[in-house]
């Protein structure tokens, strides 16, 4: 069979393919068949919303998903191609300073050679295919190429046929809502930029964790989130209301009455007990719930009357989850709740987290190092050089007790 035939072949399959009555799987289905025609492992087909400028991956095939990550339309090497009408390929990223240690900036994830196809209608770039990791590094020939494009153009006139669009607009509501957030602090006779332009909607009842490098700003982000430091610049409400600047006696209220902290030092107080700890947040916030069904709500009823010093440390974080939530609050923070705890204890304490979203009793914002956690949130936020470099959706989160590191 010559190429062109076999390319006749394997378009013929993807359109039958594309026939499929559900329309994400009749596009999952026929990328796989082009994947598998060109040696690759893995792709991405990203849709722009014109709405909202941004570009979103709508599907993705193959180990290292992407599903759900958006971008701003000109951002990354998936901008880059939607900028022009033709292909973008790079066969060996390492040696290109667009991917930082052979790592996709938008991602995060390692990949070896990239092809990228703009998607094209009527003129417009309306999304782009974007194909990864070709076996063994090699070279596309002429026929692939053409395979390519012309499953590009076919996917542009089947997306606008059907009326297909991915949006990455949330139906919650969005509790808070950070804008051109910008945080300076002085150092020396300079000024460090650690937060440069953050914009971020918060929804009701959702685990948003936020990665990023040390250093990129993420923690500087989940303190003012949480009231405990102000922004240089930028705008801030919450339930509607403007938090941008607010008094001492505002933020104290917030504080305590409508944030709840977890901290990977769980910061208890040595000389009271689990149930203690828990009564004393009660007895300074507005609204409590009964501190005795907290500790029985993280499984400590039995340890109610123990010290810290007399509990692991899996048993203190989980005093600390009581602490949290008996104040009733909005939003819970946690910064690296499972970081000094082992692996089984660990998944422990994220179950917990993972059933107040699953009972929507809360909202908890979640900074982590650990990459694998992200898999159960709803929504990922990576930053980078402290600005958001993208945000991912999960649409179907794993559970705390299938992760694995």
């Amino acid at each position: 069979m010559t190429n062109r035939d076999n390319n006749i072949h394997v378009l013929w399959k993807i359109m039958q393919m594309l026939e499929e009555e559900q329309i994400e799987a009749a596009l999952t289905g026929a990328f796989e068949a082009l994947l598998q025609a060109v040696g690759a492992d893995t792709g991405a087909i990203w849709l722009l919303n014109p709405d909202t400028n941004r570009v979103i991956s709508a599907i993705s095939v193959g180990e290292s998903s992407v599903a759900g990550f958006t971008i701003e339309k000109g951002q990354g090497i998936v901008g880059e191609a939607m900028s022009g009408s033709e292909p973008l390929i790079i066969m060996d990223v390492s040696s290109d300073p667009r991917f930082p240690g052979g790592k996709d900036d938008i991602t995060g994830e390692t990949v070896k050679n990239v092809f990228l196809m703009p998607m094209i209608l009527r003129k417009e770039v309306i999304g782009c295919v974007e194909i990864l990791d070709k076996s063994e590094g090699e070279k596309y020939d002429e026929a692939e190429m053409s395979l390519i494009h012309s499953f590009a153009g076919l996917l542009a006139m089947v997306i606008d046929e059907r009326g297909y669009s991915y949006s990455d607009e949330s139906e919650r509501k969005v509790i808070m809502s950070l804008r051109d957030i910008i945080k300076d602090y002085p150092s020396g006779q300079e000024t460090a930029h650690i937060l440069k332009g953050v914009d971020l909607d918060i929804y009701e009842n959702e685990l948003l964790v936020i990665l990023g490098e040390s250093g990129c700003g993420k923690t500087t982000l989940l303190n003012i989130i949480g009231g405990m430091d102000q922004p240089t610049d930028g705008q801030i409400t919450f339930d509607g209301k403007d938090y941008s600047k607010p008094t001492e006696k505002q933020l104290t209220d917030f504080r305590r009455d409508d944030v709840g902290f977890i901290f990977q030092s769980y910061n208890l107080m040595p000389n009271l007990t689990a149930l203690e700890n828990v009564k004393f947040i009660a007895e300074i916030c507005k609204n409590p719930s009964d501190p005795e069904e907290a500790i029985e709500m993280v499984g400590l009823s039995d340890r109610a009357g123990n010290y810290p010093s007399m509990m692991s440390g899996g048993q203190q974080q989980r005093v600390s989850i009581a602490r949290a939530i008996v104040k009733r609050p909005r939003l819970i923070l946690a910064d690296e709740p499972t970081a000094a705890l082992d692996f089984a204890t660990g998944q422990e304490v994220l179950e917990l987290i993972e059933d107040l979203i699953r009972k929507k009793i809360t909202t908890v914002v979640m900074v982590t190092h650990n990459v694998e956690i992200a898999r159960m949130a709803n929504r990922v936020v990576r930053v980078k050089d402290g600005k958001i470099s993208s945000i991912r959706i999960n649409a179907w989160p794993m559970h705390a007790s299938e992760l694995v590191w």
